[in-house]
Order: structure tokens, then sequence, then C-alpha cells
């Protein structure tokens, strides 16, 4: 490999393949599973690899197919993609080394030499293990230069500001062990053992499993740690010692967090002291075909795991069993593999190649990048080819491309969110080894387990691991119920909880039902009476059209009840406060002009005139109204109503209610109501001396007296927090109803029906005011204002009707009387006679 050694020393061979090209990517794979060194070093030595790895040798060489695929292909037209390959030797010192062998520019190593501008390689890929890559993201952070691997998963790596430059083909491990806690939450295994490697990597993902077993109720029954290199001489101690935990504790499931090689020495030893248990997996040896292939792997017990999500790879399989390479190519590695004198073909069987998709991702994620940066046309990439780094790394973060009907793009944390196979590893009893079998998935997105195909356990059932042992019916100590279901002391199975609301078939629904029905009957009894007696005196004498307005109020009133029954969902909590308030809010704004206009009508005319310019009954209804419009806007804004429960252990039941929020905004619907119920108590109280036949200043004071009365009441019931204050509100909104409905309407029906046409006419109010206006029994004095309409004829007082344009016929009894030319008040005195 010429010029790697001019002008800094490195090793020779140091990389093991190579090809050049226009624009060269750089692979760093563990081909060799460790590394020979003296225990302890004091002087800088030579890497002796040991241990040829099949898998990472099949990794590397998807990536060698990739790139003579796409160099064979249109899709960087004139643009050739070379590449080196360096070991790392699963050792995260030697990857640092091979990595700064890949960005020598002329033999000059970085660090040794100037900062890069333009280093040898403008991508590399790799490595395969969480702890190599963290050693080899920090260089190339340092240069930018942009970093893909394909299983490094370590959680950190994530991290934008310590490695803004990594890259990688798969989820983290945060997710992998989600999947995990939620694997063993799905068959309910809460007692589970723990085995993880001291590298980054396996300490990191147990961290986050414990985490996510937490959440999950899930206990660790032991936490046992391997050292990671397997050149320490108390590796194999070690195992021994954590075979003898397995074997003594009650923990029927394992997690091993480890690379394959230990999980093979592991193994091992399981099957000569005969212990069976059921084993997870991570993606670090998930898909592992030697360990499939272990003698006597039969007898360990079920496997399970999780594997990225692999694919196909089109023409690689051909191309492993011809393992002939582009000319001008050379791979030290592969002269290596032939020499161990493997058969043809031989790589196929040994090793899943379905697991090599991540490296076939990352080689295309870097052509998809290449192409606006080459700014590639469908004839030529005229670009600048020697650009730096930090340039391609821009555009991998851009790339968003589709594969096999699936789209690839990294996320904001450098990841592709492409989720988990969950993988069985099914028993062959002729051959004695394991197949893959994908039973399921993990969805990132869903976060749950989905189970795609029957499951085969040994011994034809489910294996239970939990922290304590099942109990028999008759035991103190029982199994706790599913959540929603409960069981009677003693009892060997669990129930639903009892619900309990206000049911449609209930007592209490049944008599809210049919006060809410009479309502309606009611009003509708009301508006045919209205629109048949419509134009006529009794209709004017009630409000003339505002009449129906109050009518829909009250209407909308009695519907808010209705939606106090049945089991509360958040859109009855919002919708029955909200019908009512809007709809108490119209009836009360309406009843607030009746008021005020017969105020007025009374008022001398010098103030009659000055405060009849903001009587506009239409304004002060849409006003009145939409106040209150506001006001629930914002409370369901910021304050929303919604659904609580409480549980009673007693009798074990649930109890559904809404909530007001807060109660802030529930008090302030309530209390505008209560305001606009004041003042037309207010108005109707100042204008009470009026002749009654001719106002309502009676039934206004009466239904604003029911209407404050019943809520004062219920005020201390709501503070108070009583469970039946839901009920006392229904019942308070009725009889607020029923309220007005008799104090308003009632009177209106006698007149309509009971009395004769002659006696509800506008002569017929005359004559009975001329005739009774000494009748008054309730008054020594009247005041009548000046400008009255006012005549005296001998004994006979004619008073004669005035309409005062306030929207009816209006009765009152008027003098005029000018002195001076001032307007002043007459006290008539009446005598008392009996009729």
């Amino acid at each position: 490999m010429a010029g790697f050694g001019a002008a800094c020393k490195t090793s020779p061979g140091i990389c093991g393949a190579w090809a050049n090209g226009d624009i060269r990517i750089g692979v760093v794979n563990s081909c060799h599973s460790k590394v020979q060194t003296q225990e302890v070093r004091e002087r800088p030595e030579k890497y002796n690899c040991t241990d040829f790895n099949l898998l990472s040798f099949v990794r590397t060489l998807a990536v060698v197919h990739t790139i003579e695929t796409i160099n064979n292909s249109s899709f960087l037209p004139g643009v050739r993609l070379g590449y080196y390959i360096c070991d790392t030797c699963s050792d995260a010192s030697k990857a640092i080394h091979s990595t700064e062998q890949l960005l020598a520019v002329n033999g000059t190593l970085p660090v040794q030499c100037d900062i890069l501008e333009r280093p040898n390689v403008k991508a590399i890929i790799g490595a395969r293990f969480s702890e190599d890559s963290l050693a080899v993201a920090r260089l190339l952070s340092l240069y930018m230069v942009p970093q893909i691997s394909t299983t490094s998963s370590a959680q950190t790596l994530s991290d934008r500001i310590r490695y803004p430059a990594f890259l990688r083909t798969i989820p983290s491990d945060d997710h992998q062990t989600k999947a995990l806690a939620n694997f063993m939450k799905h068959f309910h295994w809460d007692w589970v053992g723990v085995v993880y490697g001291d590298d980054d990597y396996g300490k990191n993902a147990f961290h986050s499993f414990l985490a996510d077993a937490e959440d999950a109720d899930i206990c660790p029954a032991f936490e046992e740690l391997l050292p990671h290199y397997l050149a320490q001489n108390d590796v194999d101690n070690r195992i021994q010692e954590v075979a003898e935990t397995i074997q003594s504790s009650k923990a029927k499931v394992v997690l091993l967090i480890l690379k394959e090689e230990l999980v093979n020495k592991l193994f091992k030893v399981m099957i000569r002291k005969n212990i069976s248990r059921t084993w997870i997996a991570s993606d670090a040896w998930s898909m592992s075909r030697s360990i499939s292939r272990m003698d006597g792997i039969n007898n360990v017990g079920d496997i399970f795991g999780f594997t990225f999500i692999t694919g196909p790879n089109p023409g690689f399989k051909e191309f492993l069993q011809d393992l002939t390479l582009a000319p001008g190519s050379v791979n030290l590695f592969l002269e290596e593999y032939k020499q161990l004198g493997k058969e043809e073909g031989f790589l196929t069987k040994a090793v899943d190649i379905s697991i090599a998709y991540g490296e076939r991702l990352a080689v295309w994620s870097i052509a998809h990048a290449l192409k606006p940066l080459l700014n590639c046309n469908e004839i030529d990439c005229p670009g600048e080819r020697d650009f730096p780094p930090w340039e391609l790394l821009k555009e991998l973060k851009k790339v968003n491309f589709t594969m096999d009907n699936q789209t690839f793009y990294f996320n904001a944390s450098g990841n592709f969110m492409n989720g988990y196979d969950l993988i069985r590893w099914d028993p062959d009893e002729a051959s004695g080894q394991r197949h893959f079998i994908v039973v399921g998935n993990y969805n990132l997105m869903k976060k749950v387990i989905e189970i795609k195909a029957p499951i085969k356990w040994t011994n034809n059932t489910v294996p239970i691991s939990m922290c304590s042992d099942i109990c028999p019916p008759d035991l103190p100590n029982c199994i706790p119920c599913e959540s929603g279901t409960w069981s009677m002391k003693g009892s060997s199975f669990c129930k639903p909880k009892k619900e309990d609301y206000w049911k449609w078939d209930g007592a209490y629904a049944i008599v809210l039902l049919t006060f809410v029905a009479f309502g309606f009957v009611l009003l509708l009894f009301t508006l045919i009476i209205f629109l048949v007696f419509r134009g006529g005196p009794v209709m004017k004498q009630a409000g003339g059209d505002i009449c129906f307005f109050i009518m829909s109020g009250l209407a909308l009133s009695y519907a808010s009840v209705v939606l106090f029954i049945g089991k509360p969902n958040v859109h009855m909590c919002r919708g029955r406060q909200i019908l009512y308030a809007l709809g108490f809010s119209l009836a009360v704004s309406c009843i607030l002009v009746k008021a005020l206009r017969t105020f007025i009508a009374f008022l001398l005319p010098y103030r009659q005139e000055r405060i009849k310019r903001f009587y506009k009954p239409s304004v002060i209804i849409i006003c009145g109204t939409l106040i209150q419009v506001l006001i629930c806007i914002f409370w369901m804004i910021f304050d929303s109503p919604a659904v609580e429960t409480f549980q009673s252990n007693q009798n074990m039941t649930i109890t559904f209610q809404c909530n007001e929020g807060s109660g802030i905004g529930f008090a302030i619907m309530l209390s505008y109501i209560a305001l606009l119920a004041l003042i037309c108590f207010l108005l109707a109280f100042k204008g009470r001396k009026v002749p009654q036949r001719f106002n309502e200043t009676g039934h206004i004071i009466l239904s604003m007296l029911v209407y404050l009365f019943v809520w004062v009441c219920f005020t201390p019931v709501y503070i108070a927090k009583i469970n039946e204050r839901y009920s006392i509100q229904a019942a308070a909104i009725l009889v607020s109803c029923y309220g007005i409905i008799f104090c308003h309407f009632a009177p209106k029906w006698y007149m309509a029906l009971c009395k004769n046409k002659e006696d509800i006419t506008q002569e017929a109010y005359k004559t009975r005011a001329n005739d009774q206006r000494n009748s008054f029994d309730s008054f020594d004095f009247i005041e009548i204002p000046e400008g009255a309409d006012f005549t005296i004829k001998g004994s006979q007082t004619t008073i004669n009707s005035n309409d005062t344009g306030l929207g009816s016929t209006e009765f009152t009894m008027k003098e005029l009387h000018q002195e001076n030319n001032k307007c002043c008040f007459q006290t008539i005195r009446k005598r008392r006679r009996s009729i």
C-alpha cells in the first residue's frame, strides 16, 4: 500500500484491503476478535490480532460488494468509489490506530503532522462494537469526518455535542432496552437475571435496561459483570462464577448483554453443567451463526433476541460464493480466509448474510449524499471531488431515500428509526442446531411488542420467572390482579371492578329525566300558546319575541341535565357546563331587558329620555350572552373540566365523576349568571310600586330570588367536595328553570286560556285600570311622574294607554302638571274603597 509509511512511521500492512477510486471510503471492522499484547505495556508495540471473525469479515465484504455495485451502475456517472478496510481487532486503542491510518494524507498521520483538510478517505464505516466506535468517534469529531456505524448502538453516541460526526443505520440502545423490558412484561417475567460486559456498550445498555425494567415492574434477580477483553486471564474464572450464580438463582429468564465470543464461552459451561434457562439476547449476538451451531446448543433452553431489521442484498450471495474482486483491488483478509481451507459457499452457510443489510444502507447513504455534493446529472458529476469531509457530513444529514419499499433517513440524533425484529432460535432436532425465526417485532413509534407468529416453547409451556411462587387459592398471599380487576380473599380468579356513575336505568337518572321531559313539555306548551296569540296583548305584555329567546335558553339548560347521566367522558363534562352556562345566561339576559323596560317606563321623563338611549334589547341580550361565551372559552382552554376516578377498596368500586378543573372557571361562570340575576332583581325591586296589573316586577323578583337562593345553597356543598354535589347541581338547574317557567309563563297561560277575549284587549286594560284606580290596597301614596297622559272628568279618572316604544304597550297613571314651566311630581292621595 504505497505511501502509507513515507512521512511518518507506520506499521506496514495495518490495513488489510483497499481499492483505488476517485472518492475513497474507509472501513474499520473487527475482522479479528482479539489482540495479543503484554499484560502490562511499557512501550508502543505492534498489535498481533488473532481469532479470525467470519461475521465481521462478511460485513466488510458487504461494503466491498455494494461499492462495486454502485461503480457498475450509472448512479454516480464518471465517479469511481474506492475503499480502505482496516482491522480494529475488537480493541479500542487498535481502532484509533487504524483510523489514523485511514486519515493519513500522503503517508502523513494527522496526530503527528498538520491538521487534516483533505484526508485520504471522505467517510468511515464502522466500527462494529460501541466500545471501539466511541474511541473512533472522538478522533473523527476533531476533523468532522463522517462516521457511519451499522451495529454500535450505545445511547451515548446520540450525543450531538460530543460526537457531532457520528451517524448509524440503526436505533440506539435506548429503544432496544425498552423492547427487552416490553418483551419480558408481555410474558409476565418479573424476576430476571442480567449478565453484561464491562465495556461502554454493556454498561450503558445495562443501566438503560434497569430504568426501563423498573417502569415495567421487572426486578433483577442478579447482576453479573464479565470482562470485555477476551485476552484477560481471569475471564474464564469469571464465567465459571457467573454460571454458578445462574444455576443457584430461581430466575428462569436471563438477559445477556454481551458480545458473541463471551456468550460462546458461557454457553459451553451451561452445556457442560446441563443448565437450561430462557435466554434473551442483545443485538450483539442475537443472530450469531457460530453460537447457533455449537454442540449441545439445543440443551440450553429457549433463546430469544432482538436484531436490527434485516433486508435483502441482491447479488451478495453469489459474490460470496465466487469471491472474485475487481481488478486492482487487494484484500489480505480474503487471503487469510482462504488459508482456513473452507469449501466454496461456506460463508453463506456460516453467516446469515441478511444481517449485513446495514452495510448496504451505509454505502448507499454515502452515495446519495455524494450526488448533490458532486452536482451529478444523468451523464456526469462535474463537482469538486477532493472536498473536505464536513461537506459530505452536511449532505449525509439531509439524505432521504427509499430502498426495498422502506424510507431511510438520519433523525436529529443521527440514527435510523427502523425498529427491531424479534427472533426465536428454533431447535432442529435432526442437525442439533438452531434456526433463526422472526416471530414478531418491536414498533418504535407505538412502543409495543407485536407477536406475529406462534411460538414453540420447550416442554410446550411458557416459562415462569416471577419474584414469588404462584399461590394456591387458600393461601393469604396471592398474585396481584391485573389493573381494573379484583378478587375476594381466598378466590382463585379475578373479576372486573364495578363502575359507579349515573346509569340510564338508575333511579336517580329516571327521576332527572322525568323532570327534564316535563320541562320540555311545558316549553312546548308555552311555545304553542305564544304562537297562537302572537301579536296580541298577552304576547306583548310578556315581552314579545323576547319570550322565544327565553324558551331557547331554558331548553339548553334542560339539555345540560341530560349530560349528567351516563359514563362521563371529557366531552360530556365540558358540554353539560357549557350548555347550562350559555342557556341560562341567554334566559337571564332576556329577563334583564324586561326588568329594565319596566324600570325606565316609570322614571321621570327627563331621566327616562336619558336612560332610554342605552336601552337596546338586542344589544343587551347579545352582549349578556357573549360575555358568558368568552368566559367558557377561557375556561375550556386554561382550566378545562375532565374526568376523575375514585377507587373504593372496601367494595371494589371505581367511581367516575367530572371535575371542573381548579374550580375558578366554574366559579366565574356561576358568578356571572348571579350578577345578571342580581341586576334583574334590583331593577324589578325599584319598580315594585307599579300597579301589578300592568307590570311583571313581582314575577322577576320571585324567579331571581329562587335562582339566587338555590345556587347560594349549592356553593358550600361544592366547596366541601361532597360526593353528591353533582346531583345537587343537576337539581339546582332544574329548579332554576322551573322557577322561570312558572313565574314568567304560567300567568300568561292563565290570561290566554282562562280570560275572556274581551278581558285581554287594550281597551279592557284601560277600563279595568279606570275602575280599579282606588283599589290598590298596598299603597297609601302613588308617585305619579309629570308628563302623564292623564285627564280628570268629574270623579272619574281616565288612564290612556301610552306606547313607550319599548316593545310592548305600557299602562301607566300619569298626570300633566306644569308650574313655572318645570316638571314636578303631584302626589295624589287615594281613598281606599272596597270593590
